[in-house]
């Protein structure tokens, strides 16, 4: 068996004959995109503007204790809530940061996938949703180290030529380890985890039909 390195360019394929090993661009990861949390009100900042709206005199006292300030506390406890969640919207809109609309992201992509298995983490949905986003789909080398990379993998892909012309190869140098991450991961996850099994399974699903591929790591 031989191998040879081509330059495949931008249109690259696979399963073509003749040999190709390119490198990963080095997309970033988008499970760790981050935002800077929007601007909220608490409840104290309510409690003072509802206070200096209120009118004159000795029916409307701002003594802490006096029961006009308490019901208006109570009131502004609902309000700091309501702007809290108001704020982390700018956030959850976004897939990379998603949290409560991850649900109706991945209903509006299909998602679920089950290359990502019975339990996915929160990252490994966020990247899910993201790649689903980005992929302009294809079946050419580069296709598939942007899809790589899109998943926290840098791998390089060699192409074998003559009687095994319709095999390919994936080296993947390391697995992805995932992190626990405040903010990033939701509560029940491990603290560490790590796969390729969602790598394997997407590039088998979507590999050149006529071709078989085949992963190395390390």
């Amino acid at each position: 068996m031989s191998t040879s390195n081509l330059d495949t360019g931008a249109g690259g394929g696979l399963g073509v004959g003749g040999g190709a090993s390119l490198q990963a661009s080095g997309t970033p990861n988008p499970a760790n995109v981050t935002q800077s949390p929007a601007p909220s009100a608490g409840a104290a900042d309510y409690l003072a503007a509802m206070q200096k709206l209120m009118p004159r005199g000795r029916a409307w006292p701002r003594s802490p204790t006096a029961i006009m300030t308490l019901v208006l506390a109570a009131l502004a406890i609902t309000f700091a809530r309501v702007d809290m969640a108001a704020a982390a919207l700018m956030a959850d809109v976004f897939p990379a940061t998603s949290t409560g609309m991850l649900p109706e992201w991945e209903e509006s992509l299909g998602l679920p996938d089950p290359c990502l298995g019975e339990s996915p983490t929160l990252q490994a949905r966020r990247a899910q949703v993201v790649q689903r986003l980005v992929s302009t789909g294809g079946q050419s080398i580069p296709y598939f180290l942007e899809l790589a990379a899109s998943l926290g993998y840098a791998i390089t892909i060699t192409e074998y030529s003559g009687a095994n012309s319709h095999h390919w190869q994936v080296n993947c140098p390391q697995v992805q380890t995932i992190y626990f991450r405040v903010g990033q991961s939701a509560v029940g996850e491990p603290l560490v985890s790590g796969s390729a099994g969602v790598l394997e399974c997407l590039f088998n699903e979507l590999k050149p039909a006529h071709t078989t591929v085949s992963f190395v790591y390390g």
